[in-house]
């Protein structure tokens, strides 16, 4: 797991006001891995594009939405692991290049990141939501795949 279970529940309700249980925990875990493994591939192109050999933390496009997600992460004061991310990002086809101590270091960050921002959408998608579903998790979905 990317973090534990009590963890994306407690980023799910300091960020929303939503209620996740097991069944979404699977879906969550597969949303921010895909999304944080995009963000490193893009990454890696700047970084090639600027004769770089490591991924800097520059060369990953943070957005202005994601960089204000990041700093409500750390405004909820929630510690995450670099290991468990990266033993599920060794799921997906390897990069050509490493990360550099800097963007290991911000890697958490970026996934708390991603993951207040997808619970703040799920409000947005609908306000009175209390707790995600399966139609949920597919509008979501849509609207990444639109704007990444």
């Amino acid at each position: 797991m990317v973090m534990a279970v009590k963890q994306f529940e407690k980023l799910f309700r300091e960020a929303a006001s939503l209620d996740i249980d097991k069944s979404d925990i699977k879906r969550l875990e597969d949303f921010i891995n895909q999304r944080l493994y995009d963000l490193l591939v893009m990454g890696q192109a700047a970084a090639k594009a600027n004769g770089r050999d490591l991924i800097e933390v520059q060369d990953v496009p943070v957005t202005k939405g994601l960089q204000e997600s990041i700093h409500a992460f750390r405004d909820i004061d929630e510690e995450l692991g670099l290991t468990p991310i990266l033993e599920h990002l060794a799921k997906f086809p390897p990069l050509h290049l490493g990360y550099s101590a800097g963007l290991e270091e911000r890697i958490p960050e970026i996934v708390g990141g991603i993951t207040v921002g997808l619970a703040r959408l799920f409000k947005v998608i609908d306000p009175e939501m209390k707790n995600p579903q399966t139609e949920h998790w597919e509008k979501v979905a849509e609207i990444y795949a639109i704007l990444g």
